[in-house]
C-alpha cells in the first residue's frame, strides 16, 4: 500500500494499530477493572485494619494499665504481709518477755518502794559519807568507828535526819568490787587501809598520806601503773631534788599524775595555790594555777 499511496499506507497503519490496541485493550481492561476493584477493596480493609488497630492500642493500654496497678496492689500486699509477720514477731517477742518478766513484778515492785525510800535515806548517807572523808582520815580504827557509828550516827537519827538503818560509810564510798581491785593494786586488806583507799579516791583535794609503813605509796604505784595511759606515768618527786618545779609544772602542763615523797614538817609556800586550789579560769575550758611568778595551764588528768 506504501508503494501505491503514502496516505493509504498511514491509513492501513493506523488501522492495524487501532486493531492491536483494541485486541490488548479487551485483555487489559478486566485486568484494569479487578486491579481497582483489589485497590478499593485493599483501601477500606486497611481502614478497617486502622480502627482495629486503634481498639487494639487502646485496649494495651489500659491492660497495661491494669497490669500496673495489679503489681502495685501486689507490692503493697507483699509489705502488709511482711509488716504483719514483723508485728507477729515482735508480738511474740513482747509476749515472751512479759511471760519471762512476770516473776520480776514483785521485785520490781519491791524495788520501787526501796528506791523511794533511798531518795530520802541518801541525804544522811551522804551526809555522814562527806563527813567521814573530811574528818576521819587521822584518827586509828577504834576511834573512827566510835566517831561515826557512836556519835555521827546517833546524832543524824536525834535530828532526823533520814538516813539507811546499819549504813557503813565505806561501803558508800566504795563497794566489794571496787575493793577487790584495791587489793589487786596492792592494797592492803585491812578495814583501815580500804578506808584509806576510799578517802584518797573521794577527796575532792589534793590527799596527804603519813605512810610509814610505805603500803600508801605501795597502792598508788599499782593502782596508777594499771590506770595510767602509756607515756602518762607517774612522777615521783622530793622536794629536797634540784629544780623540783620544773617537774611540777610538767605534771601541770601535761595532765600526769604527781606524787611527792618525803615531805617534812612545813610544805614550801610555792606549792600553796596548788594545794589550795586556787584555781584560775581562762576561757570555756581552760584552768591555770600560780606557781611563783608564773601561770601554768594545767591539763586534765592531773
Amino acid at each position: 500500500m506504501l508503494r501505491i499511496s503514502t496516505d493509504a499506507a498511514n491509513l492501513c497503519k493506523f488501522v492495524c494499530n487501532a486493531y492491536m490496541y483494541n485486541g490488548i485493550y479487551r485483555k487489559v481492561k478486566p485486568l484494569m477493572e479487578n486491579a481497582e476493584a483489589a485497590e478499593k477493596l485493599a483501601n477500606e480493609k486497611q481502614a478497617e485494619l486502622a480502627i482495629v488497630m486503634e481498639k487494639v492500642r487502646v485496649i494495651v493500654e489500659k491492660v497495661d494499665a491494669l497490669k500496673a496497678k495489679l503489681a502495685e496492689a501486689v507490692a503493697k500486699k507483699q509489705a502488709v504481709e511482711d509488716d504483719a509477720n514483723k508485728l507477729q514477731l515482735n508480738l511474740s517477742l513482747a509476749n515472751r518477755l512479759v511471760d519471762g518478766l512476770a516473776d520480776e513484778k514483785i521485785r520490781w515492785e519491791g524495788n520501787v518502794g526501796t528506791f523511794k525510800h533511798e531518795k530520802l535515806d541518801m541525804i544522811g548517807n551522804a551526809l555522814v559519807s562527806a563527813a567521814f572523808v573530811s574528818y576521819i582520815g587521822p584518827f586509828n580504827s577504834v576511834f573512827r568507828k566510835d566517831l561515826w557509828a557512836n556519835q555521827w550516827l546517833v546524832d543524824l537519827k536525834e535530828r532526823q535526819i533520814p538516813i539507811t538503818e546499819g549504813i557503813d560509810p565505806l561501803m558508800v564510798l566504795s563497794n566489794d568490787s571496787i575493793q577487790a581491785e584495791w587489793k589487786t593494786q596492792g592494797l592492803p586488806a585491812d578495814r583501815v587501809s580500804l578506808e584509806n583507799a576510799a578517802i584518797v579516791c573521794s577527796c575532792s583535794r589534793y590527799p596527804l598520806l603519813i605512810d610509814p609503813q610505805l603500803q600508801g605509796i605501795k597502792w598508788i604505784k599499782g593502782k596508777e601503773a594499771l590506770t595510767q595511759k602509756e607515756g602518762s606515768e607517774m612522777l615521783v618527786i622530793t622536794l629536797q631534788q634540784d629544780r623540783w618545779q620544773l617537774k611540777v609544772q610538767h605534771a601541770l602542763s601535761n595532765g600526769i599524775v604527781l606524787m611527792i615523797e618525803s615531805l617534812g614538817e612545813e610544805i614550801d609556800p610555792l606549792l600553796d595555790p596548788l594545794l589550795s586550789r586556787q584555781f584560775i579560769k581562762k576561757g570555756a575550758n581552760k584552768i591555770a594555777v600560780k606557781l611563783g611568778a608564773e601561770e601554768i595551764e594545767m591539763m586534765n588528768g592531773f
